[in-house]
C-alpha cells in the first residue's frame, strides 16, 4: 500500500528550534504597525476632501494633466518590476520596502492618535 514512505522523512527537521517569545512580540508589533498604517492611509484617502478626491480632481481638470496617466501607469509598472523577483522561489530585498513604508506610516498615525486622541 505505502511502500515508498521514507521512515526518516522528518529527520532533517530535528534541529529546527521554535521562535523565541521576543521575536514573536516583535513580529506582532510589526503587524500592528502595518495595520495602523493601512487604516490611517485609508482614512486619509477616502475622507471628504481626502487625498484621492484631490488627486483625481487635479488629474482630470485639464487634458494636459491627463497626459500624466500613461506616465503614472508606467511608473507603477516599473516599481512592480523592481520590487518583485523574477524567480518565485527567491525573495528580493526591495520587496520589503512597502512593509517598512507601512510600518513608518503606522508609527506616524499611532503617534498622532496618542498625542491628539484622534486620527
Amino acid at each position: 500500500m505505502a511502500k515508498n514512505i521514507d521512515p526518516n522523512k522528518y529527520l532533517k527537521n530535528k534541529d529546527i528550534k521554535p521562535d523565541s517569545l521576543l521575536s514573536n512580540i516583535v513580529a506582532i508589533g510589526r503587524m500592528l504597525l502595518m495595520l495602523v498604517g493601512i487604516v490611517g492611509i485609508a482614512m486619509e484617502l477616502f475622507k471628504d476632501d481626502g487625498w484621492l478626491k484631490t488627486a483625481l480632481g487635479k488629474l482630470f481638470e485639464s487634458t494636459t494633466s491627463m497626459m500624466f496617466i500613461p506616465v503614472i501607469i508606467l511608473a507603477l509598472w516599473l516599481l512592480n518590476r523592481w520590487m518583485t523577483s523574477p524567480n518565485k522561489s527567491e525573495t528580493n530585498k526591495s520587496g520589503d520596502l512597502p512593509m517598512y513604508a507601512m510600518m513608518a506610516a503606522g508609527a506616524y498615525y499611532a503617534f498622532k492618535w496618542l498625542i491628539a486622541g484622534s486620527l
